[in-house]
């Protein structure tokens, strides 16, 4: 079975992802994707090259990711423009890996992918797992992890679809609101659930 796998940033979505590893889900998680496909020599790497040009690249060749994001995030077109070489690139990857997997006969693989809902990637999974957690701990567990200010991470949490809608949509919830523990019993009756389904 394929499932995506999501949730609001900072509601326990990696620790989500690690326990359903553990549980030998093979993991395929979009943000290490995203790293793999700009290396060096990869298509993508190229036409972000060749877009932004040469002022982008460190000694090494790598893509200097500060300054690049430095001028992204402060314009919308090039945002786009980086979008649309990054984004086909990763999806065409995780389908590769997917049909990998497939062809291997594992039981349960996982596609990773944060913003599953906000880039309309349901259609390349049959079920959809939400990690949920309530919108003030999001908050406190997001200031806390990135060292923000209430309004830093109230403004990177308005930029995703709210928490509250992503459970609604979800096919499953994990509620981790409480401790690892409750989590686990979730995960491992989500497994039982996914896995016995015929």
């Amino acid at each position: 079975m394929i499932i995506g796998l999501t949730g609001g940033i900072a509601c326990g979505k990696s620790t989500v992802s690690r326990m359903l590893a553990e549980r030998e889900a093979r993991i395929i998680d979009a943000d290490i994707i995203a790293r793999e496909v700009v290396r060096p020599g990869e298509e993508a790497w190229s036409l972000i090259a060749e877009h932004f040009g040469q002022s982008i690249l460190l000694p090494n060749q790598e893509i200097d990711r500060a300054r690049l994001g430095k001028l992204v995030f402060s314009d919308e077109k090039a945002r786009l423009i980086l979008n649309g070489i990054v984004h086909p690139a990763v999806r065409k990857r995780m389908r590769e890996l997917t049909a990998h997997a497939v062809a291997e006969g594992i039981p349960l693989i996982v596609l990773d992918i944060p913003l599953l809902y906000e880039s309309g990637l349901e259609y390349m999974v049959e079920a959809v797992v939400v990690v949920y957690c309530t919108p003030e701990q999001q908050l406190k567990r997001l200031m806390k992890r990135n060292g923000l200010s209430r309004e830093e991470a109230l403004r990177r949490i308005a930029s995703q679809i709210p928490v509250e809608e992503k459970k609604k949509r979800a096919s499953y919830v994990i509620d981790n609101s409480g401790t690892l523990e409750e989590t686990e019993r979730q995960v491992n009756k989500l497994i039982q659930r996914l896995v016995a389904s015929p």
